[in-house]
């Protein structure tokens, strides 16, 4: 009874195995290079890319750019203020944008970027759970759109971006295994999972967490499966999307 009650309690009604409402709105911002508004239900981050003419000091005379990501929640994100980090980032904050970053270079070939710095700024606007894995989807329409712009520009020879990329989470609650966690799922979630992967189907991350208790093979396989699934799903809206 109590793991129906669970499916039954999602809103709007969603299947365990159902994903939140998915929406991409490009080119949000005139003076970004690439921009997207990612909604993932009541999840909305705006992602903008920026390139620059310059590497870091250690990058210098190597003929290679870089990928990076910045993210940040916006105080009015979530239910109760959220302060600023004035005084530098947290921990989470830190992670999170670790994660961007490194998920987004996984699918561009930054030797053929040159000594150039391609920055992702991931603003979170609104916060419903699942923030980084929609920051991570949103961010690879904004960075692809900029590296097209900038190729067709002139200054690259090829859009360097290679392989589709999306992310998704997972997580079991009170036994049930659910895709795509919203806040109120996420903060009870047993076990809370992010699945990060590129379009020729390779993992980038997978973060898995008993958060409250283990998990066995069987439930992993599932979540794994049920993931798989999702990201499958986001790959088919993302390529439309880009159209």
């Amino acid at each position: 009874m109590q793991r129906a009650s669970v499916v039954n309690q999602r809103y709007k009604g969603r299947r365990p195995d159902e994903l939140r409402t998915v929406q991409f709105t490009r080119n949000y911002l005139t003076s970004a290079l690439g921009s997207c508004l990612v909604e993932f239900g009541d999840t909305r981050v705006l992602c903008a890319a920026s390139i620059e003419d310059n590497v870091a000091g250690w990058l210098k005379g190597k003929n290679r750019g870089w990928v990076t990501a910045e993210y940040s929640m916006l105080p009015s994100s979530t239910p109760v203020r959220t302060r600023r980090e004035t005084q530098g980032l947290k921990g989470r904050t830190q992670e999170i944008q670790r994660l961007i970053g490194r998920s987004l270079r996984a699918v561009v070939n930054l030797d053929a970027l040159g000594e150039t710095t391609m920055t992702v700024d991931c603003d979170v606007l609104q916060a419903d759970g699942g923030t980084r894995t929609a920051a991570i989807t949103g961010a690879w329409i904004a960075m692809n759109d900029a590296f097209r712009y900038w190729q067709k520009a002139g200054k690259l020879r090829v859009n360097p971006v290679f392989d589709h990329l999306v992310a998704v989470s997972v997580g079991v609650v009170d036994g049930v295994c659910l895709l795509d966690l919203d806040y109120h799922e996420d903060s009870r979630a047993e076990v809370d999972m992010n699945l990060v992967m590129t379009g020729s189907g390779e993992f980038i991350e997978l973060q898995g967490t008993g958060e409250r208790t283990g998990f066995d093979r069987t439930q992993l396989n599932k979540l794994l499966d049920m993931g798989t699934a999702g990201l499958d799903t986001l790959f088919e809206l993302q390529k439309q999307a880009i159209l």
